[in-house]
């Protein structure tokens, strides 16, 4: 199973050198080169936190009985093909092919049911009669795809109706070889949960996986991954522009601390909405009027959509768009002649469906009409006639708008999370699964109970060296002065928006600005945006407002706040930030205001007082210098991130971000810095990055070189990593590909002793939540947990940080791959705590640690560098691109030497 042992990543490592405990490769202060064939995996737990209150919880795992542990699951290779011998590639037509096959050939399969996962592989409970097998299958016309409509080719209303209906009675062959691959034991899942690694734990757990989807198929769901979704239209949530979110329930077996589980959690999906196909496109175009929809628009979003007809109920696949209009799109049909002999003409499609169809179309006749035939034989239906068939995935970036939507329509309390989750495993009823029956599992249908733990929140310092003690993970500045306040001479204020009072939102900034420590001047101008550039395009825009603020201004401002006319997404965001970081070296601060008071004037100038290298607030800890393992020895900490472009856009570059500590022993200043990289690519390959010159010009040795010059001229001896967005799969590579990158820094830096090393990944895409027993509120800020549900043998633990106030939390899962500082569970933990409050932007602690969110909030703002590059919007639709094709990566503008130190993107 290569393919699997892909996904999981942890297999196919040579064993560790004799010594190494197989549970840390640690590396130690040694001369470099570092040996090549030492390899690093996961580390052991080495304890468990036992600071804080201690608190009753819930979790959405379901414990999970399973007593046939010494089956054999036999993996087998499926092949299916047509007559003609290519692949079968129609998404649901495999699960079809392989319903028919058992239902035929059942007696030469000795009746022993399997698990398809829908594509090439099945799996059996002990192995089938023989390792080969080749079968024909027959699936009725009607279950494949069927053909009525206008077509190209000739032929008379008649004899196409009876073309058509024998066509129905057709049947069509399918080849499939199936052939065995490999066993998968059972009993590796025990072993897992008593802390080996074993080679087919996650092909085991995979197996159960599939056996979840295909039961979840046979009822006509959506499977999206572990995901399933119904088309119970009580499940929708109309997010307008067209698309749908579809609630359902995602579901995975977990290897635990306290045996295997049932990880069950409500899952939310994008569909289009089901329907009429015009009512579909007036939404997603925001028209009213069928004649105004663009159809080139309307071509890309249909493609490959399946619709059903109103006139004959059958489906199809849309392949395209007629190029003339229905009542121009003229067709070949053969007519019976006066003389009785056949005669072709050139018919209308329009009045092919009314005259000899006598089907009423009321708006069809001036616009396009969809082709669901083949590039040589177009077949072509009426837009009217045509409804989009439900759960069919919407793939297409969600607007700010519909995003907000989504996020508001998709919360649920914590209660109600509890009822909606316990009620789809016991409806499920998944033990009455012969596959699942045969491996003797058993599902509880109670949650998990466990103890977690309750941190205390770390005391703040503001002004004057004030102590600020968060309260249910919220704190405020009133009657407070900020720790290190800066102060603004030169700045003005620009405005592209006619709704904005820039007088009083000037004086509200200064009067602010007074209460909290930052002696901010009068701006030295307004400058509002001439009327004759505002239907321009946003470069146009922006270059026009700069080049009056250069007529206006003695020189260049310190600052600049420039109102946006749009609060979400506004186009003229990139370029201004482009033109003041890149070019002119200014710190800029965009808002769109709506209603201005004192919360919202303090929350920006937490922002501005940021980048112009002031401080908000840092921990007591911090200014009494005494954070375990870090204030004895200078320690550097990262947080690293890749943000990807807009799903389907495969020819946008990913942007890499990490951010990296500075001015030791503090653990509240940070800097970025930034690079491009190949799309969708989530490992960072910038970190080292050596040049034709012999220079590196990589991530590291940036941050390491302003690590060294705001520390007193000391080298980190110690390097935290904090990395966001990897799967447990990509362990091994981020320990082994990215961790070596720092190796090659430190070599080619010269240096002779490496830093001790501790790697953390931080995941939020899981489906593991926190639920307090008995009550109906989220937990307290400062939840942790790191029994029952973690990890049987790795060292990980769930926190969280914040206070939940709406829907239900989601913790952070912190993965601890690597700690060569040696760490105690508490002290990490707490560190970790600590780091979710240092958020200079807020006075909420975080859900994830500040570097991280730095890294996040870096990566997006360089992405808007290159919003307005011309990359091609139809190159993902062109098929896949050879390496040879592949275009380089743009790489980004470089920071203005005034802004590269500062923290530009808070």
């Amino acid at each position: 199973m290569a393919s699997s042992k892909d996904e999981v990543g942890k297999e196919g490592l040579p064993p560790l050198p004799p010594g190494i405990p197989p549970h840390v490769a640690p590396i130690k202060a040694e001369p470099s080169p570092r040996p090549e064939h030492l390899k690093r995996s996961p580390m052991a737990r080495r304890g468990f936190g036992s600071d804080g209150r201690h608190i009753q919880l819930l979790s959405n795992h379901f414990s999970v009985r399973f007593t046939a542990q010494d089956a054999v699951f036999y993996h087998y290779s499926a092949t299916i093909k047509s007559e003609d011998k290519h692949a079968v590639v129609a998404k649901g037509m495999g699960r079809k092919i392989m319903d028919k096959l058992y239902q035929t050939y059942s007696s030469e399969l000795a009746g022993k049911e399997f698990a398809y996962d829908g594509e090439k592989s099945l799996f059996t409970i002990g192995p089938l009669p023989q390792n080969n097998f080749e079968f024909t299958v027959v699936l009725e016309e009607s279950s494949v795809s069927r053909v009525a409509g206008v077509s190209s080719g000739n032929a008379s209303p008649s004899e196409g109706d009876r073309k058509r209906s024998k066509r129905l009675h057709l049947a069509k062959k399918f080849n499939v070889e199936i052939s065995y691959a490999a066993k998968i034991p059972l009993n590796s899942i025990a072993f897992a949960l008593r802390g080996s690694q074993l080679e087919h734990t996650q092909d085991a757990l995979r197996v159960l996986d599939i056996i979840l989807r295909q039961q979840q198929a046979n009822r006509g769901c959506l499977l999206v991954r572990q995901s399933f979704f119904s088309g119970e239209h009580t499940n929708f949530c109309d997010l307008g522009g067209g698309v749908v979110g579809c609630r359902g329930f995602h579901s995975s077996f977990r290897t635990t601390l306290c045996g295997l589980s049932l990880n069950m959690d409500v899952s939310t999906t994008m569909i289009m909405k089901p329907g009429p196909v015009v009512d579909f496109l007036l939404a997603n175009q925001g028209n009213k009027d069928p004649r105004q929809i663009d159809w080139v628009k309307a071509k890309r979003m249909l493609k490959n959509m399946r619709i059903k007809t109103r006139h004959n109920n059958l489906e199809f696949k849309i392949t395209g768009i007629s190029e003339m209009p229905c009542n121009q799109q003229y067709f070949a049909m053969k007519v019976r002649g006066g003389s009785g002999e056949d005669e072709i003409v050139e018919v209308t499609v329009y009045n092919y469906f009314v005259n000899s169809r006598k089907i009423e179309l009321t708006w069809s006749a001036h616009v396009p009409c969809l082709n669901v035939g083949k590039p040589k034989r177009p077949i072509y239906l009426p837009v009217e006639l045509c409804h989009l068939v439900s759960l069919q995935r919407y793939t297409k970036a969600l607007s700010g708008q519909q995003r907000a939507s989504l996020v508001e329509k998709s919360r649920q309390k914590p209660h109600e999370r509890i009822r909606v989750v316990t009620d789809a495993v016991q409806n499920n009823r998944y033990d009455e699964d012969m596959l699942l029956s045969s491996c003797g599992i058993h599902i509880e249908k109670k949650l998990t109970q466990l103890d977690g733990r309750v941190l205390s929140a770390p005391t703040l310092k503001v002004g004057s060296a004030e102590d600020c003690v968060p309260r249910n993970g919220r704190w405020n500045f009133n009657n407070k002065r900020l720790w290190a306040p800066i102060k603004i001479e030169h700045w003005a204020i620009v405005n592209f928006s006619a709704r904005c009072d820039m007088s009083h939102l000037s004086r509200e900034l200064i009067n602010c600005g007074k209460n909290k420590g930052i002696l901010i001047n009068r701006p030295f101008t307004l400058i509002e945006e001439h009327r004759q550039w505002i239907r321009s395009g946003p470069v146009i825009r922006v270059e026009r407002m700069i080049e009056q603020i250069k007529a206006r201004l003695p020189g260049p401002p310190e600052f600049l706040l420039c109102v946006l006319p749009e609060r979400k997404n506004s186009d003229i965001y990139g370029p201004w930030k482009k033109k003041n970081l890149h070019e002119l070296g200014i710190v800029t601060q965009c808002v769109a205001p709506t209603r201005i008071n004192d919360q919202y004037v303090t929350n920006l100038l937490l922002k501005i007082n940021s980048k112009l290298g002031g401080t908000n607030t840092i921990l007591a800890v911090e200014h009494r210098n005494c954070i375990p393992l870090i204030n004895e020895i200078p320690t550097m900490i990262l947080g690293m991130d890749v943000s990807h472009g807009s799903p389907g856009r495969s020819d946008i570059p990913s942007i890499a971000a990490v951010v990296g500590s500075r001015y030791w022993p503090l653990i509240s200043r940070y800097r970025a810095s930034v690079r491009t990289q190949s799309p969708k690519v989530e490992l960072i390959d910038s970190l080292y990055k050596p040049q034709a010159n012999g220079q590196d010009d990589g991530i590291l040795r940036e941050l390491l070189v302003d690590f060294y010059q705001t520390s007193g001229c000391r080298k980190p001896s110690q390097i935290i990593i904090f990395r966001d967005g990897v799967s447990e799969s990509q362990f091994n590579q981020v320990l082994n590909i990215e961790l070596d990158q720092f190796i090659k820094v430190y070599e080619h830096l010269g240096e002779t002793t490496l830093p001790k090393f501790t790697v953390i990944v931080a995941q939020k895409n899981h489906h593991t939540k926190l639920f307090q027993a008995g009550g109906s509120e989220n937990v307290p800020p400062g939840t942790v947990v790191d029994t029952k549900v973690v990890h049987p043998r790795n060292y990980d633990f769930y926190m969280c940080a914040h206070a939940g106030m709406i829907g239900t939390s989601r913790p952070t899962h912190y993965n601890i791959l690597l700690d060569e500082i040696g760490f105690s569970a508490d002290d990490l933990q707490k560190l970790v705590h600590a780091l979710s409050y240092v958020y200079q932007r807020s006075t909420t602690a975080v859900s994830i640690v500040a570097p991280i969110c730095y890294a996040h909030l870096a990566a997006a703002q360089m992405s808007q560098f290159l919003k307005f590059e011309d990359f091609s919007e139809t190159s993902s639709e062109q098929g896949p691109v050879t390496a040879s094709q592949q275009p380089a990566i743009p790489e980004l503008p470089q920071l203005h030497p005034n802004v590269r130190n500062s923290m530009f993107f808070c």
